[in-house]
């Protein structure tokens, strides 16, 4: 991968585009809710150990939309609500917990008219990104929007983990194809239709980190790249500890482009085979997700996301 590829890449910008194009879907889904079902959204963690946080949702006949998001009686000690954070939600509309009342809950709760889904979203991921400290959509764990959200497992067929149309030689009539063909394979490896940023990059969560899909504008190439640390302190020393990553590594390279480590690997498109995709996305995912905590202590870097969410 060509260091100008994304050195003008932009984490931040990225991570905000997503969050739009959540609360967007987040208000579709809310607008058309009927009194059958309920629908909850959560944080995604396989460590935890009780309740982390979520926002639940149910609508009436009446098409009142109810929300109710987690308070202290509910969440873990590692993600109890401090005194500013319980002001917040105060100051954004919630209600608090209670008893008795209109309505009983030992939660946070907020009332809207279904034809104001759009601000019970807008509540809702408000509260998600700033309260409860979760970084990206991707790192959230639905119920009933599996089919926007959460990745789904891929069944292994025969010998080989990719179906017979995986293998097969696409030919891209141009960019847009490419990004088309790209879009579609995503949604099929993980199950729902994959974040897009204003720069075009698909974004997919993998653990810690964020991998993130591209393609060229001469739509023969694909690239597939990770932001592992930020904030590198000494340049030169950075530089020898790559080189000894790169010269172990298989598949991906690591880069510093100005004060960050990328890792990536490109993928010819030009024919474009689903297989190779699925390959890359896997490989630097896997390399990312596993070095990033210690290659941010070598270097007296960041990580991407940090592993504690302090409020």
């Amino acid at each position: 991968m060509r260091m100008h590829e994304y050195e003008t890449f932009d984490l931040e910008a990225s991570t905000a585009d997503a969050w739009t194009s959540f609360t967007e879907r987040l208000s579709e889904v809310l607008a058309v809710m009927d009194d059958t079902g309920d629908l909850s959204i959560g944080m995604l963690l396989a460590d935890a150990e009780g309740e982390t946080p979520f926002v639940r949702f149910a609508c009436d006949a009446a098409r009142v939309l109810t929300l109710e998001a987690a308070s202290n009686a509910q969440l873990t000690e590692r993600y109890q609500l401090g005194v500013t954070s319980l002001d917040l939600m105060s100051r954004m509309g919630w209600h608090d917990p209670n008893v008795d009342g209109e309505h009983p809950t030992p939660c946070f709760w907020a009332r809207f008219d279904q034809e104001d889904a759009a601000a019970a979203a807008a509540l809702t991921v408000r509260t998600l990104r700033d309260v409860y400290g979760v970084q990206h959509p991707a790192f959230l764990a639905p119920d009933q929007l599996a089919d926007v959200l959460t990745p789904r497992p891929q069944p292994m067929q025969g010998r080989t983990p990719f179906a017979a149309e995986d293998v097969i030689a696409y030919l891209a009539d141009d960019r847009a194809h490419l990004d088309a063909m790209i879009a579609e394979e995503l949604t099929q490896l993980f199950g729902h239709e994959p974040f897009r940023d204003a720069d075009g990059d698909y974004a997919i969560r993998f653990g810690s980190t964020m991998v993130f899909v591209r393609s060229t504008p001469d739509a023969r190439e694909v690239l597939v790249f990770s932001a592992v640390v930020h904030d590198v302190e000494g340049r030169s020393r950075a530089v020898e500890v790559l080189n000894d990553l790169n010269s172990e590594a298989r598949y991906v390279r690591f880069q510093l482009v100005r004060d960050r480590v990328f890792v990536n690997m490109s993928v010819l498109a030009h024919p474009f085979v689903p297989a190779h995709l699925h390959q890359a996305i896997s490989a630097v995912a896997q390399v990312a997700d596993g070095v990033d905590d210690d290659l941010a202590a070598k270097l007296h870097g960041r990580t991407t996301f940090p592993n504690e969410n302090p409020r």
